[in-house]
């Protein structure tokens, strides 16, 4: 490259290739789901914070989720990316770690019933959220770092809804095979590895079930474990689908609606599926409407 080489340093985003009117309604509607977004977790956090019979590990890691949640949405909805990819990487490798702690603390009140309180307690839980916090953005901080070091020399046009790592690297013109290593690596830390040992448990969740007597007792275990397994499906299977399948022209369409799915739908349904269907939720929420 010449001395003469001019560098870009602002993109431009392509986002959908759609009608005006169309635009508008979408407008409307993502607006709509990242309000109830935003009032949904943050009615769950605020339930956590004000019932004592919510301060448990499992609702403490749940608040941790609501947490990220809002921050999730938030920092890739609104503006579509005014805010930095490390912030957005930071909040899904963190979740991504929170899900295995909440699925170990599932493994455990239901396997090991007795031993609960002294396996999970407030210390592991604590030492649990802090990991999965550091690990989280200290991922995104080495993936910004190699990000940086980057040249870009045009085109500027990002093809995504927000500044996406993978087609922030389609523009550099340099090597970018140790940002590729570096993303191959963190995809096995934060997706495969946690998988596989979210996996492990609730195989040992289903086997310890199914020796449970009673039926409503089973049936009480079975409603916890599919609505977790149901959170771990969508939000590792639409990120193993965008950052480990091999990339093509076709797929970055798909590829902008799965990342929208990922950024606005799945903060909506957490606090969905993991707190308005249980019981002690709704008795609080019960209560806390009564002081009202």
């Amino acid at each position: 490259m010449g001395s003469n080489q001019s560098w870009v340093t602002e993109f431009i985003l392509v986002g959908f290739q759609l009608s005006a009117e169309t635009e508008m309604s979408l407008f409307w509607l993502f607006s709509l789901l990242y309000i109830f977004s935003l009032l949904a977790n943050g009615m769950i956090l605020g339930l956590i914070c004000l019932d004592p019979r919510l301060h448990t590990p499992m609702y403490f890691f749940l608040s941790h989720l609501a947490i990220i949640d809002i921050s999730y949405a938030s920092n890739n909805v609104p503006k579509m990316l005014a805010n930095l990819t490390f912030l957005y990487l930071g909040f899904a490798a963190t979740e991504c770690l929170i899900l295995v702690a909440m699925s170990y603390d599932r493994f455990v009140a239901i396997c090991h019933p007795l031993q609960y309180t002294v396996v999970m307690s407030w210390r592991v839980c604590l030492v649990l959220a802090v990991t999965s916090w550091s690990c989280g953005f200290i991922l995104a901080l080495i993936h910004a770092i190699l990000l940086l070091r980057l040249p870009f020399c045009g085109p500027w046009e990002v093809n995504h809804l927000f500044c996406e790592i993978l087609s922030v690297l389609k523009l550099a013109c340099a090597d970018t095979w140790i940002n590729q290593l570096v993303i191959l690596a963190a995809c096995v830390f934060v997706l495969v590895g946690p998988l596989s040992l979210m996996l492990i448990s609730y195989m040992c969740i289903l086997w310890a079930i199914l020796k449970i007597q009673s039926g409503e007792g089973r049936r009480k275990a079975f409603s916890t474990c599919s609505s977790h397994l149901c959170v771990v499906g969508l939000f590792f299977g639409i990120a193993m689908v965008v950052y480990m399948v091999p990339d093509s022209k076709q797929r970055e369409e798909h590829e902008k609606i799965l990342s929208l799915f990922h950024s606005l739908f799945n903060p909506m349904l957490n606090p969905l599926i993991y707190s308005l269907r249980n019981a002690q939720v709704k008795a609080s929420l019960y209560r806390a409407l009564k002081k009202i």
